[in-house]
């Protein structure tokens, strides 16, 4: 799933891959998908999108978005996309096919749910698009302990540390996936109450959501994601699906598993104590 370390490693080698190439034709659903969310008419992509050189890609918090000239091509949440060398065939169900004049191409799938979105500069109207281009993320200057306080403390006090962390695009692209790690490292179980987090603990979340997310970055993303030429990153887990049946590396204890959230929380009952008043 694309959160923010994916968002941008895959955004960087768009930029060392595709820029500068002609996009030669599209295929856009080619194999419905219920939960494939498009920007207007699809089967308007071929048009919008054919002859228009690629410009710089970036990350929008946990969006891909691709400058064609005035139209924009953008990935959000749960779109796989990697890229086609020469001759190299796509898969037999794909969502968005882009081939190049050079006869590489990108292609795009959808597994539970994701948005594949072409449009031009300005049309798009849709809230999370619009939260993500306004609001700081972690990578950003911006976001500074000052900020993360701002963050917090207009959150209620009855709500879960990963509900201030991870739902309501409080903090765009950080979602359920790299939320594990950070509080793993920070001491704090997913299910404690904000109120009960003191000045030090939050100074602790704060720097462990930040260094956490830039290592994840810079070793080329988590090892449970794949990058655009479908390999995994480089960042090794401490806490997720692969790492279950192991021992916590901090205390050797027995991870546990539950379902919270609409998603898996993965932690250690020893390190990640929680008061349930």
């Amino acid at each position: 799933m694309l959160e923010l370390p994916e968002s941008h490693v895959i955004a960087d080698q768009l930029n060392k891959t595709i820029k500068g190439k002609t996009i030669k034709n599209v295929t856009v659903n080619q194999s419905p998908h219920k939960f494939t969310f498009y920007f207007g008419d699809p089967q308007e992509y071929d048009k919008l999108l054919s002859g228009r050189q690629v410009g710089e890609t970036c990350a929008l918090a946990g969006q891909v978005e691709i400058a064609l000239g005035d139209a924009r091509l953008l990935f959000t949440d749960g779109t796989n996309i990697r890229y086609l060398k020469e001759g190299e065939k796509p898969p037999k169900k794909h969502q968005l096919y882009a081939e190049f004049t050079d006869d590489t191409a990108l292609v795009c799938t959808v597994q539970m749910y994701g948005g594949i979105q072409a449009f031009l500069d300005g049309q798009n109207d849709n809230p999370y698009y619009l939260v993500a281009k306004e609001k700081p993320t972690p990578y950003m200057e911006a976001f500074d302990r000052t900020y993360f306080e701002t963050v917090y403390k207009n959150a209620k006090d009855n709500l879960s540390v990963k509900a201030l962390l991870a739902t309501e695009q409080r903090i765009p692209g950080l979602g359920n996936g790299v939320l594990q790690d950070i509080l793993f490292h920070a001491g704090i179980h997913p299910k404690e109450k904000i109120a009960n987090i003191d000045e030090t603990k939050r100074d602790m979340l704060f720097i462990n959501l930040k260094n956490t997310l830039l290592e994840m970055r810079e070793k080329g993303g988590r090892d449970t994601e794949k990058n655009l030429f479908g390999e995994y990153g480089g960042y090794q887990t401490y806490l997720s699906k692969k790492t279950l049946e192991e021992p916590c590396p901090k205390c050797g204890g027995w991870i546990s598993r539950q379902a919270y959230l609409g998603g898996n929380i993965y932690f250690c009952p020893r390190c990640q104590p929680v008061d349930v008043k």
